[in-house]
């Protein structure tokens, strides 16, 4: 093991202020882990009905729509509801990160055949947005998906299921880069059903004007 520290305190529990989130390591370093039960089923259920009239086609960090992307989706905008700002401080506490460095929360609609291939989250050293990186990510399972949708890192051999509720965690800000490099990820093609997913990206410094510094 390296000397390296995770923005996360491993832990098997929790606690937030309205519920217990239960953990389990699904790998170390990177570090990359699995709750359950973060969000309510009807909490999925408003996060859906809110995003459904707003999704247009998912396009890369480039603004380019393409077929290694082939999702919908949207972002709501920074604390625009209070039932908004709940699921963000939620989450902000969850990851141990403040919310002024929390981009607007994402929702991603894939219907069967779309899919997101293997990708990093982070932005390479050309892209201006490096001075403010990405350092990790929350992305949380709104509906159980019949068959495929599986989010999979190839070089770590690890596959998750989405189960409604649940939220799957990485991270990527390590000074070994070769840990970054192995949070490349993808969401598989779906073969039944649809998938419903909110994805969360923390940056090292602030993005937000204001916000809630999470406790």
């Amino acid at each position: 093991m390296s000397k390296e520290i995770s923005i996360l305190p491993i832990q098997s529990f929790y606690s937030l202020d309205d519920r217990t989130v239960a953990a389990t390591v699904l790998h170390q370093e990177p570090l990359i882990m699995r709750f359950e039960r973060l969000l309510t089923d009807d909490e999925c259920r408003q996060l859906i009905e809110a995003a459904a009239p707003r999704l247009r086609d998912s396009k890369l960090v480039n603004n380019v729509v393409s077929e290694i992307r082939t999702s919908r989706g949207m972002f709501f905008e920074e604390e625009e509801n209070p039932f908004i700002h709940r699921i963000e401080k939620r989450i902000s506490a969850l990851m141990n990160v403040p919310i002024e460095h929390a981009e607007g929360l994402q929702i991603l609609h894939y219907s069967p055949g779309q899919e997101y291939q293997a990708h990093y989250d982070f932005f390479g050293p050309n892209s201006p947005s490096a001075e403010n990186n990405r350092i990790s990510t929350l992305i949380i399972y709104l509906n159980d998906v019949e068959a495929g949708g599986e989010t999979v890192f190839p070089l770590l051999d690890l596959e998750v299921k989405p189960e409604r509720g649940s939220a799957l965690y990485f991270e990527y800000f390590y000074r070994q880069q070769e840990l970054n490099n192995l949070t490349l990820h993808s969401s598989v093609p779906v073969i039944r059903g649809e998938k419903w997913v909110a994805t969360q990206w923390m940056r090292r410094q602030r993005v937000r004007e204001y916000g809630l510094i999470s406790s």
